[in-house]
C-alpha cells in the first residue's frame, strides 16, 4: 500500500510538471475552442434527431464533419495564413442563425455546422501540434475537450433554451483562436516527433495507425454499457471518455509512449468486457481504451511532419469508417461484442508495440 501511494505520488508529481509547460496553454484554448465546438453541434444534432424526417442526420453530420478534415487540413499546411478557426466560427454562427431564424432546410444548417466544426479541429491540431515540441500532451488535450462538449450540448438541448442563446457563446471563440494564434511561429515544431521506428515503411506506419483508428471508432460503439441509464451515468461516460484522451497524451510524454499504448489497450479489455453491468469497473475501461487518440495522432505526424494538418485529417476519416456501420448494422449480443473487444484490441497492441520506438524523443 505504501509503495502504491508513492507511486501515485511520484505519478500526480510528473503530471503536473507536463501540465505547467509554457508552450501548453495553447491546449487549454483549444479545449474550450473544442468544448464549444461540440455543445453547438451535438445541441443542433439533439433537437434535429427528435424529428422522424431526419434519422439520417447523425450518419450526414460524421461524414461531412470528419471526412473533410483531411482536405482542408493538406489546405492548411500549404498554406497556413490562411485562419482555418475564423472560417469554422463563421460556419457555425452562419448556421446557427439560419436554424434559429430562417425557414428552410435544416440540411442547410446541417452542411454550414458540420464544415465550421470540420475547419475549427484542423485549427486547434494545426496549432497544438506545431506548438508542442513534439509532444502529446498539448493535442490530446485539445481534443479531449470535445467529449465534455458532447454530453453537454446533449443535455442542454433537453432544456428549453432556444438554439440562438449559442451565438453569444461562439462569438467567445474569437479572441481565443487569436490568442492561440500567437504563439505559431515560422518553424513548426512538428519535426521534433519522433515516436516510430525508421526501419519499417513509412506507408505501412501510416496504414497500421489508420488501422487502429478505425477499429477504435469501431468498437467505441460496441462497449457493452447496459449499466448506462441515468443522466448521471451518461454524463460519467463521457467525463471518463475525455478523461482518457488527455491521460494518452499526457502519460505518453511522462513514461513513454510505446509503454503507454501497450499497457492502456490491454488493460482496458478485462474493463470493458465485464464492465457491462458495473459502472465502475466499466468507466476504467473507457479511460483506458480512450487513451490511444494522441498516440496514433503522434504516430502518423512522426510520419507526415511536414503535414500536421493532413495527419490529424487521416485519422478523422478513420473514425468516420469505424462508426459507419453501427448506423446500418446491429451487434447480436454483448458476448459478441467481448470478444470483439478483447481480440481487436490485442491485435492493436501488438501493431502499437511493432512501430513505436521503446524510448520517447523528447
Amino acid at each position: 500500500m505504501f509503495f502504491f501511494i508513492i507511486m501515485v505520488e511520484v505519478t500526480m508529481k510528473k503530471i503536473c510538471d507536463v501540465l505547467k509547460e509554457k508552450n501548453i496553454i495553447c491546449g487549454y484554448l483549444y479545449f474550450y475552442i473544442h468544448f464549444v465546438v461540440e455543445v453547438v453541434c451535438f445541441y443542433f444534432l439533439t433537437k434535429v434527431s427528435n424529428s422522424p424526417i431526419v434519422w439520417l442526420v447523425p450518419f450526414l453530420y460524421d461524414a461531412f464533419a470528419f471526412v473533410p478534415q483531411s482536405i482542408i487540413g493538406y489546405v492548411s499546411d500549404k498554406y497556413p495564413k490562411i485562419n482555418m478557426g475564423m472560417i469554422g466560427i463563421a460556419l457555425l454562427f452562419i448556421g446557427i442563425i439560419i436554424f434559429s431564424f430562417i425557414n428552410i432546410s435544416v440540411f442547410v444548417s446541417l452542411f454550414l455546422i458540420c464544415f465550421g466544426n470540420a475547419f475549427l479541429h484542423i485549427s486547434g491540431a494545426e496549432t497544438t501540434l506545431k506548438n508542442s515540441d513534439g509532444k502529446l500532451s498539448h493535442s490530446a488535450i485539445f481534443v479531449s475537450g470535445g467529449s465534455f462538449g458532447v454530453i453537454s450540448g446533449r443535455l442542454l438541448a433537453t432544456t428549453s433554451i432556444p438554439s440562438w442563446i449559442l451565438l453569444p457563446f461562439i462569438l467567445t471563440l474569437i479572441p481565443f483562436v487569436l490568442y492561440a494564434d500567437t504563439f505559431i511561429t515560422k518553424e513548426s515544431n512538428c519535426k521534433k516527433f519522433d515516436y516510430v521506428k525508421k526501419s519499417i515503411n513509412p506507408a505501412i506506419i501510416i496504414l497500421i495507425a489508420f488501422f487502429v483508428v478505425i477499429i477504435r471508432g469501431y468498437m467505441g460503439y460496441g462497449i457493452p454499457t447496459s449499466w448506462n441509464k441515468t443522466v448521471i451515468q451518461h454524463v460519467l461516460l463521457f467525463v471518463f471518455m475525455g478523461i482518457g484522451k488527455a491521460l494518452g497524451g499526457i502519460l505518453s510524454d511522462t513514461y513513454g509512449i510505446r509503454k503507454t499504448a501497450i499497457l492502456s489497450t490491454l488493460l482496458a479489455i478485462p474493463f470493458l468486457c465485464f464492465g457491462d453491468t458495473i459502472m465502475i469497473i466499466s468507466l476504467f475501461g473507457v479511460m483506458a481504451f480512450s487513451m490511444t487518440m494522441s498516440i496514433t495522432l503522434g504516430i502518423l505526424v512522426s510520419v507526415l511532419k511536414k503535414t500536421p494538418g493532413l495527419a490529424f485529417g487521416i485519422t478523422t476519416i478513420g473514425l468516420f469508417l469505424g462508426t459507419a456501420p453501427i448506423f446500418f448494422v446491429k451487434t447480436p449480443n454483448v458476448l459478441y461484442n467481448s470478444i470483439m473487444i478483447a481480440v481487436l484490441s490485442i491485435v492493436c497492441s501488438c501493431l502499437l508495440a511493432y512501430v513505436l520506438k521503446e524510448k520517447n524523443n523528447v
